[in-house]
């Protein structure tokens, strides 16, 4: 293709020359639709210069929009022959912008990334699906972007974008939605990757908030543990946890009754619980 995506033809040869078989387990999906690169850096406002980290580059088919663009690019790899394949190839078109690392995007949130005080940076990715809630946790522990536009199954993108009062609201929606406002989101077909994957994707667009609110993590701790018990009252939660009475009764005192389940308590509501703890 023209704009450097490659097509599902040139992807199996290129995987066959690289002797590398794609892993469901590392989320080894490659992207060969090149709308979709378009709309992903759209989608970020992309201008040049500006820094992004990108987790699990893979055959580099985003990753080489972005430096085209003129954007600093830090990427995190765990494949050890896509390592070599980016190195003799991107990083070495790219020396003074693409910055890559070999490693888990888990323990390396940041791609070897070091944010200033105050430094703006951007996410863009085709997140790895099977790390997604765990990697988000790990972002939102450190400094924060300016923007995240994130592939992820539609699933997990439903678990972070879900409201109050919704089956799929819980513990990462809280802490994502206090620190970013949803934009957009923007479906994907399972034909834009090689191989196809079992799950359909999506597309969605984060913009941080202007105040933030980061949770500390022994706060974030029990409200994971509480939506482990998502289909328990509010009432039966301060019997089994008496150090949870002094936010219940301000949840009463706020109007929330004591039927209320977890899932149903407003954002609001959720940030007022780590003054508590």
């Amino acid at each position: 293709m023209g704009d450097g995506t490659l097509t599902p033809t040139q992807t199996r040869a290129l995987l066959a020359r690289l002797g590398l078989r794609p892993r469901k387990k590392l989320g080894q999906n490659f992207l060969i639709d090149g709308n979709i690169v378009r709309k992903s850096l759209e989608l970020s406002n992309l201008q040049e210069n500006d820094t992004v980290i990108e987790i699990g580059p893979g055959l580099g088919t985003l990753t080489g929009a972005l430096l085209k663009k003129g954007a600093k690019v830090y990427s995190i790899e765990k494949d050890i022959l896509l390592i070599k394949y980016l190195g003799d190839t991107l990083a070495a078109s790219y020396p003074s912008h693409f910055f890559l690392s070999q490693g888990d995007a888990v323990q390396n949130p940041m791609a070897g990334f070091n944010p200033q005080s105050g430094e703006r940076f951007k996410i863009i990715s085709n997140l790895p699906y099977a790390i997604a809630t765990p990697w988000i946790d790990e972002v939102l522990e450190g400094s924060l972007p300016v923007s995240m536009v994130l592939m992820l199954q539609k699933e997990m993108a439903g678990r972070l974008t879900s409201m109050a009062g919704t089956k799929n609201f819980g513990a990462i929606s809280i802490f994502l939605q206090s620190a970013y406002e949803h934009i957009s989101r923007h479906k994907v077909s399972g034909r834009c990757f090689f191989p196809v994957p079992s799950v359909d994707s999506v597309l969605i667009n984060l913009v941080r908030k202007k105040n933030p609110f980061i949770f500390q993590e022994k706060a974030k701790d029990k409200i994971r543990m509480i939506f482990t018990q998502r289909r328990k009252q509010i009432r039966t939660l301060q019997k089994n946890y008496p150090e949870y009475k002094p936010w219940i009764e301000y949840l009463e005192a706020s109007g929330v009754k004591a039927e209320a389940r977890p899932e149903t308590i407003s954002l609001e509501h959720w940030q007022k619980f780590d003054e508590y703890f």
